[in-house]
């Protein structure tokens, strides 16, 4: 059977399957199975052996069972990186990048960050094989970024490329997610980031307490605080997640998705606390859920943030809040 042919099949076989973007998916299983690009089923044609029927037919059958697609292949893409994913990992979202974009953003028009980061290119030495500390400074000068729930690390990674002088942490609760996010790091070559399990913060409590060595020296060094702290934390209501579309609903991680009866657990809980990890002038950044603007806004004024925005989607919807730390 050639491609065509096969692509056509597959097409008809996912729109019975209730697949939205047929056309699109089938695209993608066709050229994945046969490690070409989608391009060149159109231009060339090829023939399909046997057994690359066989995968193309198992992808099919697992997608017919709203298994997500990029479990199916295994991977996607952030911000241009190659993000492994899985079973017990959130698939990075679109809306997530635009988190990245706006924490880049903020770094580079942020003026005491852009010293942060030319003192450490300046002058470095190596503490451990991945973090960086300088001569003639302060460690704590140099520009350091937390992600807390990091998932697949996905928000981290795209950070720690952007920034390569920098280092990035990221803290998750799932054994299973951390994994995948110091996979990825290995994939894209990026050496310059530090995962570690914990819930948010707790990581870095667990240090400061001595109980518990699961980060490197340059968290005790660096006093433990923070230029910026990002997150893409839960924020879907509880009850909410028995309506998601199967894909989400019946594969994906729960823990990665509750944010508690009205979907807020984890802005109550990373807002207060994130003053005590915020530099002077520090900025906290985090994703939204719809509708959750204006009550985020409020928790982040009674937690002590004078300098609050919101920056919009391509829907038009409130996603993301940046948040100043004015204390200091």
């Amino acid at each position: 059977m050639n491609s065509l042919d096969k692509l056509r099949e597959a097409t008809e076989f996912l729109k019975r399957s209730g697949i939205d973007d047929a056309v699109r998916e089938a695209e993608l299983i066709v050229a994945h199975c046969l490690g070409i690009e989608r391009v060149t089923i159109y231009r060339d044609n090829p023939q399909i052996l046997e057994e690359e029927l066989t995968r193309i037919d198992g992808f099919l059958k697992r997608r017919s069972k709203r298994e997500p697609l990029r479990y199916i292949v295994g991977y996607t893409e952030f911000y241009g990186l190659k993000i492994k994913v899985g079973p017990g990992v959130l698939i990075p979202r679109p809306e997530t990048e635009l988190l990245a974009e706006e924490a880049i953003k903020t770094v580079r028009s942020n003026q005491s960050f852009k010293q942060s980061s030319v003192i450490s290119h300046r002058s470095s030495v190596k503490i451990n094989d991945q973090c960086p500390v300088t001569n003639d400074q302060p460690t704590n000068s140099l520009l350091s970024i937390l992600d807390l729930c990091t998932g697949s690390g996905c928000l981290a990674l795209a950070l720690a490329r952007e920034f390569p002088d920098a280092h990035i942490y990221g803290t998750d609760t799932s054994e299973i997610a951390i994994g995948y996010a110091k996979e990825n790091a290995e994939i894209n070559g990026i050496k310059n980031v530090t995962f570690v399990r914990g819930n948010l913060f707790e990581p870095i409590e667990k240090v400061v307490t001595g109980h518990s060595s699961l980060l490197p020296a340059p968290f005790l060094v660096q006093g433990l605080i923070f230029d910026l702290i990002v997150s893409n934390p839960p924020y879907i209501k509880r009850d909410d997640i028995k309506n998601l579309q199967p894909e989400i609903r019946d594969w994906e991680l729960v823990e990665a998705l509750n944010g508690g009866t009205d979907g807020l657990d984890f802005y109550r809980a990373i807002i207060p606390a994130a003053h005590s990890y915020l530099k002077e002038g520090g900025c906290l950044i985090l994703e939204l859920g719809f509708e959750q603007a204006g009550v985020v806004s409020r928790i982040a004024e009674d937690a002590g943030f004078k300098e609050v925005s919101l920056i919009k989607d391509y829907a038009g919807i409130e996603r993301i809040i940046k948040l100043r730390d004015s204390f200091g």
